[in-house]
């Protein structure tokens, strides 16, 4: 049988699987890990030390920013989603995906699409808006794309050969169809030029349609997908059960209703009218049920397996993944309430928010999930657990230092901001007193940053070899008991 193709677990040859596109995503996801990380390290260095631009227009932090941002989150992000999806929804359907041309479409289409981002931010070409800064053109492409991949999953679901949909699939639909009503309606807009174009909204509403979008992205793009990837893979890599299926189905409907009403935190002291935003604050705060019953969801089942885990890195990923996923899903809800968010709002502290989710929750489950897919698709041993090993420590270390480093820098900005003399008067109104304040906290967030993206290539030159490699994967999947 081609490498290209498995066979369902029990199943017969007449149902193969399609695993050449989920390779095809496995080297994105790599790719764009390395160039998104390098990207932040790079803008990080030139927080600390200005010279790191190199006095080029097109390397400025304002440009390479959103490049950032859009890699980590769109590339590196979206590519790992897919390649979760399309292995695991095969395997849970016990059906090959319904089209290998919309399969190929929805992979190259991604690529171009990122490809597109890469060029255009730096050259200034933006639409000023929070993770929705591509241009019409580029925001067309992306509808069309990931509609035609959703396209793909839903008639893959429709001809499935098992009655039951196992929970995962849940979160992954979820995904599917409430990005592109997001996408959509957030880049609503009026083309002027091939490059510029004016949103239909305009003022407070132009705001509050962002961050029901900007938030919402978070939930369904960061949180939702990659619940279902922990749902499916921490069991199988563990070989234990799920803990509590009834919990699972009780995260999913409580998240997704919660989830839509959030976005309105962002807006906290603005023109938004109040009962608006107590309702963002409110929403919230009640978030933390659903996302802490979800993580302790994931870490109990680990019953019966936590001695692996002092030796399996990609448990070790997991445990820490899902550790941060409960972490950064009780700090958001916190940074929601109002006399919180006087003192951390347009802070470093939110950057560091942020990144505890997006690289201790999104970025460690998805290194566990490269780590146990790889071998498995290839049907190569992985070439080096050590080293595997030892990136989990780099990259745990640095996203822990990174995040401590950006919580002490959020609470002095706020702190002096908001400082007063014995006159009443500010007792910091030379802003630059504040910057220099900083610096030692910048330096140390790129130490952290270099850490993780030093962790991230090993992981790269790690799966490398495994592919290159010759020796087959002997180890059987660890299948969860019933």
């Amino acid at each position: 049988m081609s490498s290209a193709v498995a066979t369902a677990p029990g199943g017969t040859s007449d149902r193969p699987y399609d695993d050449a596109i989920v390779k095809k995503f496995i080297l994105a996801t790599m790719l764009w890990a390395v160039v998104g990380m390098t990207v932040g390290v790079w803008i990080a260095l030139e927080l600390a030390w200005w010279p790191a631009n190199m006095g080029i227009p097109y390397f400025t932090f304002g440009r390479l920013r959103p490049l950032h941002t859009n890699a980590v989150i769109f590339a590196f992000g979206g590519n790992i989603v897919f390649t979760s999806m399309y292995y695991s929804m095969q395997r849970l359907l016990k059906v090959r995906m319904w089209s290998d041309f919309l399969s190929s479409f929805h992979f190259w289409g991604w690529q171009g699409i990122i490809v597109a981002a890469a060029v255009t931010l730096p050259l200034g070409l933006t639409q000023s808006k929070e993770y929705a800064e591509l241009i019409w053109p580029i925001d067309l492409a992306i509808a069309v794309v990931f509609l035609a991949g959703a396209l793909n999953f839903a008639m893959t679901i429709a001809n499935r050969k098992v009655k039951h949909l196992y929970v995962a699939i849940w979160f992954y639909m979820s995904f599917l169809i409430t990005i592109p009503v997001l996408h959509v309606f957030n880049s609503l807009a009026i083309p002027a030029t091939l490059t510029r174009s004016y949103p239909v909204y305009s003022g407070m509403t132009d705001a509050l349609v962002q961050w029901w979008y900007g938030h919402n992205a978070v939930g369904f793009f960061l949180t939702t997908p990659f619940l279902g990837m922990m749902y499916y893979y921490l069991p199988r890599a563990s070989g234990r059960p799920v803990f509590s299926y009834r919990l699972s189905i009780v995260h999913f409907w409580a998240l997704v209703f919660l989830y839509i009403w959030a976005g309105p935190h962002h807006l906290l002291y603005s023109a938004l009218p109040d009962w608006a935003q107590t309702l963002g604050m409110v929403f919230s705060i009640m978030l933390i049920a659903p996302s802490w019953g979800g993580m302790l969801n994931g870490l109990l089942t680990l019953r019966g397996a936590w001695d692996r885990v002092r030796t399996d890195p990609i448990l070790k990923f997991m445990v820490v993944a899902v550790s941060f996923y409960g972490m950064s899903t009780f700090e958001g809800p916190m940074m929601s309430i109002r006399a919180v968010s006087a003192l951390s709002h347009y802070t470093n502290w939110v950057i560091g928010h942020v990144h505890s989710g997006a690289l201790g929750w999104v970025g460690m489950i998805s290194f566990a999930i490269l780590y146990w897919l790889t071998p498995r698709v290839w049907n190569r041993k992985l070439y080096s657990e050590s080293l595997a090993t030892t990136h989990f420590w780099l990259a745990t270390i640095g996203i822990v230092i990174y995040t401590v480093t950006m919580w002490g820098a959020g609470l002095t900005e706020g702190l002096m901001w908001r400082a007063v003399d014995d006159g009443g008067q500010l007792a910091y109104p030379v802003f630059m007193d504040i910057v220099n304040r900083l610096s030692p906290f910048y330096w140390l967030r790129f130490l952290g940053g270099l850490m993780y993206l030093t962790g991230a290539l090993m992981m790269a030159f790690n799966l490398i070899r495994t592919i290159t490699g010759t020796e087959p994967h002997a180890q059987p999947e660890a299948v969860p008991a019933k």
